[in-house]
């Protein structure tokens, strides 16, 4: 019972998240809106990482995050293993797909790729900030994408809630560091922690995004300008 409340908890973080990142880039601007050329190779390589596994049976052994294994690659390429079956790895490269298109329209690709970088590389950090040395010993955490997309989905939450002036969509991003935390506190979930610390990263992200944008804006010619 306490699997299937952790799992319908982690779930259901993930919607409020997706909701939010809907509610950022805009719904109905979605079919106007350029491939996401960035998230599909992100998703391909997720996706590449499977087959890998299906098919060469040394793939966990040499790339996942085992603490009893060295390796400084297995950071990274840990993220791209899958090790919850057929249905998470399903559930791990769909959400992927769908928040990294999300966040690619909202920072665009090259900030989106670091922010998925700063969640993989950066929760262990924060955590031994904290005193969290100890390296999870659990198998079903030696892999799997679903602490860097839950990561890089908070992104978006805290980027609605600096931009936004609807009060039911504050409302929508403020809940998931508040369900994150909850989640961490009650049931000591891993996919809410590291959506707190995405969400404060994406808070300290908006402002970079703004003025990137500014600086690839077209400038105005004076004939417009005096328009």
């Amino acid at each position: 019972m306490g699997a299937i409340v952790f799992n319908l908890t982690t779930a259901a973080l993930m919607v409020l998240m997706f909701k939010g990142g809907l509610a950022l880039v805009g719904e109905n601007t979605l079919r106007g809106r350029p491939v996401p050329w960035a998230a599909v190779a992100l998703t391909a390589v997720a996706i590449g990482a499977v087959v890998l596994q299906h098919s060469w049976s040394g793939a966990m052994d040499a790339l996942d995050s085992d603490p009893r294994r060295s390796g400084w690659w297995r950071v990274v390429t840990s993220v791209f293993m899958q090790n919850g079956g057929f249905f998470g790895a399903l559930w791990n490269i769909v959400t992927l797909a769908a928040t990294a298109a999300l966040a690619q329209w909202f920072w665009r690709g090259p900030l989106m790729l670091v922010l998925f970088a700063a969640g993989i590389l950066l929760p262990e950090r924060i955590d031994a900030l904290f005193g969290e040395t100890d390296r999870s010993t659990d198998p079903r955490n030696f892999a799997g994408s679903s602490g860097a997309t839950y990561f890089l989905a908070a992104t978006l939450a805290a980027a609605l809630l600096l931009t936004t002036t609807d009060t039911r969509q504050r409302l929508l991003a403020l809940s998931v560091p508040a369900a994150g935390l909850a989640m961490w506190l009650a049931q000591e979930n891993g996919h809410g922690l590291v959506t707190v610390y995405g969400f404060a990263l994406g808070a300290a992200a908006v402002p970079l995004a703004h003025r990137l944008r500014r600086r690839s804006a077209p400038p105005t010619s004076t004939g417009q300008a005096e328009a």
